[in-house]
């Protein structure tokens, strides 16, 4: 939820530097601007500054990967979108991949902006308190936003590969990059200094509470594969949010509840962005993005629970209309389609992480695969696997249907160093663009053109 009296602040942020240059010349004390030293004079102003933070939580790394990877289809009846990146055509000169970097940098500065007045102030009793878990909620989302930065433009998920700053102060530099294991260990670090701030007692779940840490930490730790602390930190994020029922669950995606949700973006009003709008235009009635046919092979569409809460057929769409849509997000209220929550994390993704940590590490893993299955399946029987590369398979391809369109599929193959291989019908659109190997440019997104220019220690991701 974006607070406009926050929105001010950082615009005021933005023009402060020339203003002050330009006063002081003038030797005049500027009327219209904000000093930082003044921006934050209570526990109010803190928070203003950590909803501003919150503010840039957004689906755009949903609708990146679901464009990219073989989640989705561009249907012929799309004559109003770019399909760049769905042909994997960008580069870095492409917003469609690139946005993100600005969007989650900007978010980083309000944190730092934020952890500076707060460090700043004095506080007391109640205030104090506050404060307290107003400094856990920045330190976890700075290590969260850093995270999805190196989720997307790292030039790879191992140590020595190129990653993204860690910016850990607001100020004017120009900073190289940091390699992978550097950003794992501060956002670590992070999250570990963040974690004890919160209290259990704090429960809201459009903000970071201390489940939502141990959420965080089992994802980064999966990517790091670290698999005893994916293991650790999925348990706790479990014990804290059992999963949801079958009759709970198909109620999750049109916000009635939110159960085994972790964490969400919270969407409101008439100004937030609509994750629905991304795959299906009210106006017009146009499909912009359909579920792929490969996703939808992957269903038993008469027994599995999140096949009709993910996936829409309607046969009354003929000619060039898609007849399949991507129900996730269609919900929200007759005034607003498609303004539903953003499920950032949830207890599903939990037992799939536990699940590829203990296939990699202790082998005993078909339990937790098991149980989740058991969980979105009528009458489901437990599998047995004959070795590791199968059991691993079946996680891989149970991630795919859990968490389509949540913003994973992509960064899973590329954490298994897979290529993107989509079914032929699903690339009728693309231009030939059937398979993406793991060689090519397109395999990890592109730093921006104008963060290259700019910083001359940037360097690009290969073959750009």
């Amino acid at each position: 939820m974006i607070n406009k009296i926050y929105q001010k602040y950082i615009l005021i942020f933005s023009l402060l530097v020339l203003t002050a240059s330009s006063c002081k010349k003038l030797d005049l004390v500027p009327t219209d601007t904000i000093s930082p030293d003044k921006a934050y004079r209570n526990i109010s102003d803190i928070n203003l500054g950590v909803l501003g933070a919150y503010a840039l939580l957004d689906g755009s790394t949903i609708g990146v990967t679901s464009t990219v990877s073989d989640e989705a289809t561009f249907p012929t009846e799309n004559t109003v979108g770019n399909s760049d990146a769905f042909r994997w055509l960008y580069n870095a000169g492409s917003g469609s991949v690139t946005s993100q970097y600005y969007t989650f940098y900007v978010a980083i500065d309000r944190v730092n902006r934020t952890l500076a007045g707060l460090d700043a102030l004095s506080l007391t009793g109640v205030d104090a308190t506050t404060a307290a878990r107003y400094r856990g909620e920045l330190l976890a989302l700075r290590a969260y936003f850093h995270f999805e930065l190196l989720r997307n433009y790292a030039s790879a998920y191992q140590t020595g590969a190129l990653g993204v700053p860690y910016m850990q102060f607001s100020t004017i530099s120009y900073p190289a990059r940091d390699n992978f294991e550097v950003v794992i260990a501060n956002a670590k670090a992070d999250l570990i200094a963040a974690k004890p701030l919160i209290p259990t007692t704090f429960t809201d779940k459009t903000r970071i509470t201390k489940a939502a840490v141990s959420a965080i930490q089992a994802r980064l730790a999966l990517y790091e594969k670290n698999w005893s602390e994916a293991i650790a930190y999925a348990n706790e994020a479990i014990a804290a949010f059992p999963l949801a029922t079958k009759a709970q669950f198909p109620g999750i995606w049109t916000d009635a509840n939110d159960s085994e949700v972790i964490w969400k973006a919270k969407r409101v009003g008439t100004t937030d962005s609509r994750l629905g709008d991304f795959y299906f235009r009210q106006a017009g009635g146009i499909v912009l993005y359909a579920p792929a046919q490969k996703l939808i092979n992957t269903f038993d569409k008469v027994n599995d629970l999140r096949y009709s809460a993910y996936i829409r057929f309607d046969a009354t769409r003929t000619g060039t209309r898609s007849q399949y849509l991507v129900n996730k997000y269609i919900g929200g209220t007759s005034t607003a389609p498609g303004l539903t929550d953003i499920k950032l994390f949830r207890t599903g993704e939990m037992y799939l992480i536990k699940a590829e940590a203990e296939a990699e590490s202790t082998g005993d893993a078909a339990g937790d695969l098991n149980a989740l299955r058991n969980a979105r399946i009528n009458g489901y029987v437990s599998a047995t696997f004959a070795d590791k590369p199968t059991l691993i398979a079946a996680i891989m391809e149970e991630r795919y249907k859990e968490l389509a369109f949540e913003g994973h599929r992509f960064f899973d193959l590329k954490r298994r160093n897979l290529p993107v291989v989509r079914l032929a019908v699903d690339a009728a659109n693309a231009s030939g663009a059937v398979t993406l190997p793991t060689t090519q440019a397109q395999y990890s997104f592109p730093i921006p053109a104008a963060e290259i220019s700019v910083n001359k220690q940037t360097i690009q991701n290969p073959n750009y």
